[in-house]
């Protein structure tokens, strides 16, 4: 994928960056399930990255130090969430106003992960460097046709549904987004401390409203977390400052997400 991109010169890689002095305070958090399969070989983790327990609510035991179950959470959602559950705590619990914003934070999950090496972190505090995400991937024809095979008609009209209730201007994109061909797949991320605030505060009310609109409360059919990643492609398609036509102002840089198995 870094070499696609590379040729394609659309989707700036971070390894294009000129290395910096600085190296920022940065936080991933790994989503876990009891539910995961081993995988076949030992990952030893940067010490940047702590595991997070989803669904805790919903398992029969604990698996991780830190878990969605505390406080402000949606842990009993899990089924239609899925990883953004963990998402969910980390902006509740991680990301308030305060402190640091131009610390780095981040979400990943225990198979994918964006893949950081040491030059690359010092790469973003001194380029300016607001959002790190993976490089997308290409679907044919479009992206909301790959999705159609996880999504039912009806989901895709709650949420543009909820989108023209909430956030009118993205509504107005939505359609031209989706026919697009890039995916950014996974729900995976690293960004500024308000930077990610503010995607959460814009991301969340809107799975609520598609939840409310589709009975969500009876499935469990991780429909929510597959509309995750087609509004993070919404979110900061619009909002990168590479996108001239609807007036982003997001520095955003790409690297490889990899997967473990």
């Amino acid at each position: 994928m870094k070499l696609y991109h590379l040729k394609l010169g659309q989707f700036l890689p971070l390894s294009a960056l000129p290395v910096g002095c600085s190296k920022p305070f940065v936080r991933i958090f790994m989503a876990k399930s009891h539910l995961d399969r081993a995988l076949r070989k030992r990952v030893d983790l940067p010490d940047y990255v702590f595991p997070i327990q989803v669904g805790r609510a919903n398992a029969d035991r604990t698996i991780a130090d830190i878990v969605d179950n505390t406080g402000d959470n949606i842990s009993n959602c899990n089924g239609n969430y899925s990883e953004m559950t963990g998402l969910y705590w980390l902006w509740k619990h991680k990301l308030k106003k305060g402190g640091d914003d131009s610390s780095y934070y981040g979400f990943g999950q225990y198979r994918r992960m964006l893949e950081f090496s040491d030059d690359d972190l010092l790469r973003l505090k001194d380029n300016y460097v607001d959002v790190v995400l993976p490089y997308p991937m290409p679907y044919e024809p479009n992206i909301h046709a790959h999705h159609e095979r996880y999504i039912k008609p009806s989901d895709w009209e709650a949420l543009l549904t909820a989108l023209r209730e909430i956030e009118p201007d993205y509504a107005e994109a939505f359609t031209n987004i989706l026919n697009q061909q890039y995916l950014y797949n996974y729900n995976v991320i690293l960004a500024k401390k308000s930077v990610l605030r503010d995607y959460c505060a814009w991301l969340f009310p809107v799975l609520m409203c598609v939840e409310e609109l589709t009975d969500g409360k009876n499935r469990s059919d991780r429909y929510i977390g597959y509309m995750g990643e087609t509004l993070e492609t919404l979110y900061f398609y619009f909002n990168s400052e590479r996108n001239k036509r609807f007036g982003g102002k997001l520095n955003i840089v790409h690297t490889v997400c990899k997967l473990y198995t």
